[in-house]
This record gives structure tokens, sequence and C-alpha cells, in this order.
């Protein structure tokens, strides 16, 4: 097959989960049964497990420009992808060759075939075995869903890192801020360090309780670390000011991601790297300065704060859980703009009566649905914000192509909502 009949051929035979009785079913035994027909590739590379509501690819990707900066042989799995299938495979911020994956899925197509794994836990698989093969001296692994019964937690990592905790996918991982938390806390491994990347109250005991039951200890950031948004800086990168808790001392970083949020990130990242070196790896300040101004690069991440075009500005974030909107929509309203236009989709499952009385009055609506099964009609995202003004548009090109015609060069257009409209979005400019 080709690359592109390789991929649809993967979308069309597999779920993108294990399905039992019309409900996603969990757990970690056919991504065992892979691993272990694969030879257990996973147990031939160091990794770094990170799992989080908010902030897991931001920091999956600064760890890995860090790591590979400094000269070692970087894997890094995330998902889901913006624009090919191959973003979720990477070696040092390089996609792998799409003859890569149509070779990997002829050579075992007769056992998945057999053995029916999930489009995600196949991915996983995947991934695991082209880093033993390619030999990387490090893995960045990043959690898809929850952590316990993550198809990733087959691996026993380094470190692992959980970024933060918040309102996402209650229908799989729990009802409450706790019973999210433990389900993320099930990627804690014996003996093996958990940091903690952001101090929330109503949480922090389930972590301590997770890790006394498992055997190790977690490491919170904050103790460590602070940091905050600072200045634009002409390039466009983005200044932060990261301050050392014990020394007091104070580092302005240039970073090539620009949202505020990042400041959350950064402390973990930070405690991470200190961890690494007392494992032995050689990682200089110089190294660290290269990475951070050069993420995009050495990482493939895309769609953070991501500013496509000028005058008017465009604006490409893939927050689209309470907490990461909250943050982004609270730093695109303290622009200078005369006007915000906002193109807003999003898929059926996330809960509205959350999300959507966080969105400004006062901007100009573009509402429209991604090409996918999952996306929620426009009209009836249209319906459900009667408070919002604004049109429904069949799909993000005419609803994209709409906000650019009418936006006046002082105005900013904001492309948020659902990772799928981001990258249609993505696509077209």
């Amino acid at each position: 097959m080709t690359y592109a009949q390789t991929v649809e051929w993967l979308y069309t035979l597999l779920p993108t989960y294990q399905l039992h009785g019309g409900k996603i079913k969990f757990g970690l035994e056919k991504t065992l049964a892979l691993c272990a027909y694969l030879g257990n590739p996973q147990e031939q590379f160091k990794s770094i497990h990170i799992a989080g509501t908010n902030g897991k690819g931001s920091t999956s990707s600064m760890l890995a420009a860090i790591l590979s900066t400094a000269g070692y042989r970087t894997g890094l799995y995330t998902s889901p992808h913006l624009l090919s299938f191959t973003e979720r495979i990477r070696l040092n911020g390089v996609n792998v060759p799409e003859d890569a994956v149509v070779h990997w899925v002829a050579a075992h197509k007769t056992w998945i075939e057999a053995n029916k794994p999930s489009f995600f836990e196949l991915t996983v698989g995947m991934a695991f075995d082209m880093f033993a093969q390619q030999q990387v001296d490090i893995a960045i692994i990043e959690v898809g869903m929850g952590g316990r019964l993550d198809s990733t937690n087959v691996i026993q990592p380094l470190l692992s890192l959980i970024t933060n905790i918040g309102w996402d996918h209650m229908q799989y991982l729990g009802d409450s801020l706790p019973a999210i938390a433990a389900e993320k806390a099930g990627i804690m491994k014996p003996n093996v360090p958990c940091i903690l990347g952001q101090y929330q109250e109503e949480i922090f005991e389930v972590f301590l309780e997770a890790a006394e039951q498992v055997g190790t200890q977690v490491f919170p950031s904050w103790y460590v670390y602070s940091a905050q948004p600072g200045e634009w800086l002409p390039n466009g990168h983005r200044q932060f000011l990261l301050t050392h808790e014990q020394l007091l001392d104070v580092t302005a970083l240039e970073l090539d991601l620009g949202g505020d949020y990042q400041a959350y990130n950064l402390p973990g990242v930070f405690v991470a790297v200190d961890m690494l070196g007392e494992r032995g790896f050689d990682i200089s300040e110089a190294h660290i300065r290269e990475a951070l101004s050069q993420v995009r690069k050495h990482s493939g991440l895309r769609g953070r704060f991501e500013q496509s075009t000028s005058d008017p500005r465009v604006i490409l974030d893939v927050a689209h859980n309470e907490s990461g909107l909250r943050l982004l929509l609270a730093q695109v309203q303290a622009m200078q703009t005369a006007q915000l236009h906002i193109v807003l989709g999003v898929v059926r499952d996330k809960d509205l009566s959350h999300l959507l009385p966080l969105f400004p009055p006062d901007a100009q609506y573009y509402f429209c649905a991604p090409q996918l099964p999952r996306a929620l009609p426009a009209e009836e995202l249209r319906a459900a914000v009667p408070g919002l003004k604004g049109q429904a548009y069949p799909s993000v090109a005419q609803a994209l192509a709409a906000a650019r015609a009418i936006a006046a060069e002082a105005d900013g257009i904001l492309v948020a909502g659902s990772t799928f409209v981001v990258a249609e979005a993505m696509e077209i400019l």
C-alpha cells in the first residue's frame, strides 16, 4: 500500500479505542500482547513518562528539545497529530518517514488483523518498536488519556512527570478532580521519582497517598522553581523569568512558545533536567537556552499560542478543556486588539456548560465543525450559546475565510475549541 492507503487502512480497520458494550474498554492486555510480539521494545531504551490534563505536549517537547540539543538521540511520542500521522513518532524532532510507517504496517499486518488492537494501542507499539530499532538514548512518552490504564503505561521510565489535573474526559476518568488525579497517578512506578508540575491543594494528598502505596516519592516542582511570563521579544518569542526558590536566583529565558500557561510547565521541565543530570546526562545551560528558544524546530511542536499571520494576527491554540481555555482566553483578551474574532468548533463529548461561559461576549464568533464524525454541528454549537453573537458555517475553511474577510488590520483572530479545528485551519494557513 501507499502511505495514504496505509494510514486509511489503520483508521478504517481499527477502532480509536477498544470498545466493549459500546463503551471504551481500558486495559493494558492488548498493548502488552503487542509488545511481547514485537520483542518488548519498550525495555530497550530509557524513557520519561508524562501525564496530565494540560501541558503534556509542551512539557514533552521542551524536554525532547533539551535532550536532543545536548546531543542525545531522543525519541518523542505524542498524540494526537495535527497534520500528519507521522508527527506522533519523532526522532530528534524529525517525523518518522512515511515509508517507515508503510513498511512497519506491512511487516505486521497479519498479526494486526488477527489480534485487532485499537488504533492508539497500535501506534504506541509502533513508536516503541521504532525507538528500539533506532537505538535512541532516551524517549519522551506522552500519555494519551488518563494514565493508569493508558496504553503507554507499560514502560519502566527513569522519571515520571504529572503536569496538572483539570476537568476533561470525565466520562472515562471520573467525576471529581481527586478521581481524575488518581487515574493519572497510575503512571507512578516503584522507586521511579514522580515530578509534580503544578500545586493544586485539593489533589496534592492524592499524589502523596498514591506514591506511598506504590513505593516511590513525589517531587513538587514548585518547591524548587517558579516561572512568570515576561515581555514579548522582537523576534516574536517570549521571555519567561525562572526563579530558583531556594537560591532566589532569577533567570531570563527565551521561549518560542508564547502562551502564558508555559509558566506552569517550566518548573517541572527544570526539575526533570536536574534529575537527569543526577543520572549522568550532560546538559548545560547553553543547551537549555538554545533548546527553549527553538522548541518548535527541535521537537516539531505546533498549535501552542501559534501566531500564523499578522495584520490581522491569527492565533491557533489547541486548548480545548476548561482550565486550558481559561488561561488562553485571559491572555487573548489582554492583547491590544480592536476587535476579537473567534473561530470556534468542538467535538460532541465536551461539557459545554463548563466551556462556553468562559468565552467573551463582546467577540465576534464564527461557529464551525471539523470534518470528523465526533464533531458537534455548527448550528447546534451556535444554538447552545445564544449570548454569543456570530454565524454558523459548515466547515472550518468557510468560518476562517469569513473571519479573515471581515477582520481589520488592528483586530485579532483566535482559532480554538478543538485540536481538529486547529489542524484544519493550519492546513489552510
